[in-house]
Order: C-alpha cells, then sequence, then structure tokens
C-alpha cells in the first residue's frame, strides 16, 4: 500500500476491520485500536522497540489478530509547524513498515497529545509516575488515533 491521508486511510479498509493508531517513540511503540465502525479509540498496549525486523514482526502479528485494515502513525509536528528529526524518524519508520507488510499508512498531527494525556493522569485520575510510564504511550496512540476518527472525511 502507500501512505495516504486520514479520510483515505478511513475508506481503504474493508468493513469489517479496524484502525490501529500508533505512537512511535525512540523506545516503545504505543497501540491503540478502533471498533469496527470507527468511532472510538481504546488504548491497546505498548511495544518496546527493540530492532526494526522485530517492531515490525510484532506488528504484523498484531495487524492479523486484531484484523487491522490501516494504520495512523502520530507525527510529531513543532509548534513552529515544521518538522524535524523526530518527524523524519516517524516517517523513515512508516517507509521501512511499507516494505514489509501492506497496508495504508496515515499521519496524524499528534502535537501535545502525550502533554494533554500526562495532563489527565495527573489532574483527573491522580495516577503515581511509575503507573503513568506504563500507560501513557499507549494512551497517547488512543488520543492520537481518536483524533483521526473524528476528523471530518
Amino acid at each position: 500500500m502507500a501512505i495516504v491521508t486520514v479520510p483515505e486511510v478511513k475508506t481503504a479498509q474493508a468493513d469489517d476491520t479496524c484502525l490501529l493508531g500508533l505512537d512511535v517513540g525512540a523506545k516503545t511503540i504505543g497501540l491503540a485500536l478502533s471498533d469496527v465502525t470507527l468511532v472510538v479509540a481504546s488504548p491497546l498496549q505498548t511495544v518496546t522497540r527493540s530492532k526494526f525486523k522485530r517492531d515490525a514482526e510484532t506488528l504484523a502479528r498484531i495487524i492479523k489478530k486484531k484484523r487491522v485494515g490501516g494504520l495512523v502513525l502520530g507525527l510529531p509536528i513543532s509548534m513552529d509547524n515544521s518538522e524535524g528529526p523526530r518527524c523524519q524518524s516517524v516517517r523513515q519508520f512508516a517507509d521501512n513498515l511499507l516494505a514489509v507488510i501492506d497496508i495504508p499508512i496515515a499521519f496524524w498531527d499528534e502535537r501535545l497529545s502525550t502533554a494533554a494525556i500526562e495532563r489527565v493522569l495527573i489532574n483527573e485520575v491522580d495516577m503515581t509516575r511509575s503507573r503513568r510510564a506504563q500507560v501513557v504511550d499507549k494512551m497517547a496512540a488512543a488520543y492520537i488515533l481518536q483524533g483521526a476518527l473524528d476528523a471530518p472525511n
């Protein structure tokens, strides 16, 4: 497949599949899954990064098991709308993934997603620092995916 827009990834998959949201970091990948109606995003899990081949194999297993029809990757655009090294890293990850997994991929501006999730976990849930570290990546992935799901076609 290819890199597509969010509306295209939402219409590219079969009716009985869902979307997988990814918050790609240097050490972990947060994952979130939509329902098949593409209305609700739910945190799924956090994958600890290792070599790309192993990461791709893990994602391929999840994609098959969860019947995923497309991916939404958070793109960490800077506040001044520029794309720095982190954006380049996510784009390269997507390109590498496309070489081994045939699935449409869209990017979603993830500015402040982790900060927003941290605020919720601190202020509303009153979660401890160690527990926040365990869930923040998959929660950020859900935040990213929900933003894409809520975007107009």
